[in-house]
């Protein structure tokens, strides 16, 4: 077995080379050096991929996502976030988990959430005397939410190269996602108290302000309803629901009479380089992942795993824990687009859901992202924020526990995640 592609591959990671580069440098070098192996294959594999008809959901909902906050969606759901938990102690650290999980149903990226919030949220919760390192580990780690409430990236991306119905997928997570924010709203509830910081608001808003509150931004609600439900019901494909996301937030930015003709360029640009650089990555992981399938590597890894044990539950805590390791020094959906198509044989194999497991490969891998040392979310809210990674370590530490202790609750209770996916069947 020909492993020189994996070693350049860990090598050029461990350099800091950017890890679709690593993995194409990485597939090069197989095809170049294999015997009988022409290296058209390579360029052949890398255009395929984007032919598929699933992936069209990725730009299509990150497009979503950068439509509501041009044409002041994004304001208007955090008014009403605020009319709901500004009273509670904490009150602006409230309102970000929970437009964190609101923003999760609309654009589904965790790293537009984090940035998001993290120009708009940080900077009046360091004005309200929260500490800054608290205000960004609110923010990056609430942002976790976003990527199991459909119609999360992360799901898509899974559900594509797993072959694994992104549909149900998106079903899966909504239990899930929902649990974890009434959790962090328990944890930045206590955490505020234990500060002493202050509610937004000095009282409780009334249900008339809230329902005014509601009607402002009500239109921006239908828009994950209008998802979930249309895929629920079978009117559309996921990626067609990310077309119909897109047209649904250009007309709510129209009726708000926000959205102007001079956003079209910077919608586009924002489009264009999340997405580029998401399919740049999915590009040369099709590559590699021939190399794998060509070497036998995930047959090879599988006989291996299930060679320690065949116990579903231990698989699973072993698999947590690498994908928690692996996660640390690999960007989460790099890791998510290798791993996949390894991991989805083997834990069907020994008798795990593989839409369960999705939530929880998800969930685990943007865990990661928050953590040392590339913590993709740490850096994009200390950074935007500019507050040190210091500070942020000391104060997101509870939210490390609070999340790990989660991914565990749902990886070992598969019920929680899949209780609304086995009701569409019946």
């Amino acid at each position: 077995m020909d492993l020189l592609a994996v070693a350049i591959l860990l090598l050029l990671i461990a350099m800091g080379a950017p890890v679709a580069i690593a993995i194409a440098v990485a597939d090069l070098s197989f095809f170049m050096l294999a015997d009988s192996m022409p290296t058209e294959i390579f360029i052949q594999r890398m255009v395929a991929v984007t032919h598929s008809f699933p992936l069209l959901a990725v730009p299509l909902f990150i497009m979503t996502g950068v439509i509501m906050n041009c044409g002041g969606i994004t304001k208007r759901m955090m008014h009403f976030a605020e009319s709901m938990t500004g009273h509670m102690v904490g009150g602006l650290a409230q309102v970000n988990v929970l437009l964190s999980t609101m923003m999760g149903g609309m654009s589904g990226s965790a790293i537009a959430d984090a940035a998001m919030q993290a120009k708009i949220l940080v900077p009046e919760m360091i004005k309200r005397k929260y500490g800054p390192g608290f205000s960004v580990a609110v923010t990056a780690c609430s942002s976790i939410i976003s990527v199991i409430i459909p119609p999360g990236i992360g799901l898509i991306l899974y559900g594509f190269m797993g072959d694994v119905s992104i549909g149900r997928l998106f079903l899966a997570g909504i239990v899930p996602g929902l649990i974890l924010c009434a959790a962090m709203m328990a944890l930045v509830a206590y955490l505020s108290k234990k500060s002493g910081y202050a509610p937004v608001l000095p009282a409780r808003a009334s249900w008339a302000h809230r329902g005014r509150a509601f009607l402002s931004a009500g239109l921006a609600f239908l828009i994950p309803v209008f998802i979930v439900g249309g895929i629920r019901f079978g009117f559309f494909t996921p990626t067609e629901a990310g077309a119909m996301a897109v047209l649904f937030s250009i007309l709510v930015g129209l009726l708000y009479r926000e959205l102007r003709l001079r956003h079209v360029g910077e919608i586009i640009r924002q489009t264009v380089q999340a997405t580029a650089i998401v399919l740049f990555i999915v590009c040369a992981a099709s590559a590699f992942g021939y190399y794998m399938t060509w070497e036998q590597l995930p047959l090879t890894i599988a006989r291996a795993m299930l060679s320690l044990t065949e116990n579903p539950v231990l698989l699973l805590l072993i698999i947590n824990v690498l994908l928690l390791a692996v996660g640390m020094f690999i960007e989460g959906s790099a890791s998510l687009i290798l791993l996949t198509p390894i991991l989805v044989p083997i834990v069907t194999k020994a008798g795990i859901d593989p839409v369960h497991f999705g939530v929880v490969m998800v969930l685990n891998l943007t865990i990661a992202g928050v953590t040392p040392p590339l913590g993709t979310l740490m850096f994009t809210t200390c950074t935007i924020a500019g507050v040190s990674v210091a500070e942020f370590l000391k104060a997101a530490w509870p939210f490390f526990i609070l999340l790990i202790a989660m991914l565990m609750v749902f990886a070992f209770l598969p019920g929680l995640s899949l209780w609304l996916p086995n009701l569409q069947v019946h």
